[in-house]
């Protein structure tokens, strides 16, 4: 469900106001950079899942894609914050976004001086269904290849990226599957369409690293900060294909899909197919603090109220 009030450059308007030129250039040319953020309800209200560094990351993103702007994490917090109280949310997603406007077309797009951020928050549940928690999702391994390091700048969050995510997805909901993994260009495992992935084998935990173009994502960060903190071993090295169809448990992790067990892959059960317990465990840490019934020991929520 969608929101009342959305912030553009600098203040509101209704949601049905926020309208962007066809001339855009980040409608031709996806030349945008934009955060997926998380506000969670708590008993001391909403609060927005690591904040600070989606800000950063996103000012990153803007700082490699070569795009002009205003703004500053500073700037960027306080609008996200006041965006989430005035359309009331307990509870929300947020999209903050930098993109190029209207102006001069062409592939160089820093001639266009029209720049323009844009924050908005819609009612969103769990991105691959509320099921899926617990019983994991079914997933295949795509014909599409992510992108390789040199072709493409993958630790960006940037729209034209996307265009990659959007096959391997589709592919895999036409083939029957609920998400997709793609290979990186070496044949290793790389990420989800919109996750990263963790696989489990001999109770120790593998995960790529950005060699295999992948975004480094804050909810991955996240989880490997509560695996540390369990006393988990995890490895950091290329994953052959192979060892998701040996693997005793795989998850996913994103803003969207926060930590969700994978229960097949190419239709082959992962382990009993079923959650296994090292998901488990991680996702009752992350769950138990983004709904405020645990420490907050690691900082990640700012309190919309209280800020």
């Amino acid at each position: 469900m969608t929101a009342e009030w959305i912030w553009r450059n600098g203040e509101f308007v209704r949601w049905h106001e926020a309208t962007v030129h066809v001339s855009a250039h980040a409608l031709h040319y996806g030349s945008s950079v934009f955060e997926g953020i998380r506000a969670y309800d708590t008993p001391r209200g909403p609060a927005i899942f690591r904040l600070e560094e989606h800000s950063q990351r996103l000012l990153q993103g803007a700082r490699v894609m070569r795009i002009e702007h205003e703004n500053d994490a500073a700037s960027l917090n306080k609008a996200i914050l006041e965006t989430v109280r005035k359309n009331g949310h307990a509870s929300c997603y947020i999209r903050p976004i930098i993109f190029r406007g209207a102006g001069a077309l062409g592939l160089e797009g820093r001639g266009n001086t029209q720049t323009e951020t844009v924050i908005f928050t819609m009612e969103w549940g769990r991105y691959l269904g509320a099921e899926a928690i617990e019983e994991g999702v079914d997933v295949q391994i795509s014909s599409f290849r992510r992108m390789a390091p040199d072709t493409h700048m993958a630790l960006v969050k940037a729209g034209g990226n996307y265009v990659n995510s959007q096959f391997v997805s589709m592919e895999a909901h036409d083939n029957g599957f609920q998400e997709g993994i793609a290979l990186d260009v070496s044949g290793y495992v790389s990420e989800g369409a919109g996750e990263n992935i963790f696989v489990i084998l001999d109770g120790v935990v593998y995960t790529p690293g950005a060699w295999s173009s992948i975004l480094m994502g804050i909810t991955r960060d996240s989880a490997l900060q509560i695996l540390q903190a369990q006393g988990v071993e995890v490895r950091f090295q290329p994953v052959a294909r192979e060892m998701l169809y040996m693997a005793e448990e795989i998850f996913f992790t994103g803003t969207a899909a926060e930590v969700t067990p994978v229960k097949s892959v190419d239709r082959i059960a992962i382990g009993s197919g079923k959650r296994g317990p090292i998901t488990e465990a991680v996702q009752q840490e992350f769950f138990a603090i983004t709904a405020g019934q645990s420490p907050d020991k690691y900082n990640w929520l700012t309190f919309v109220n209280e800020s």
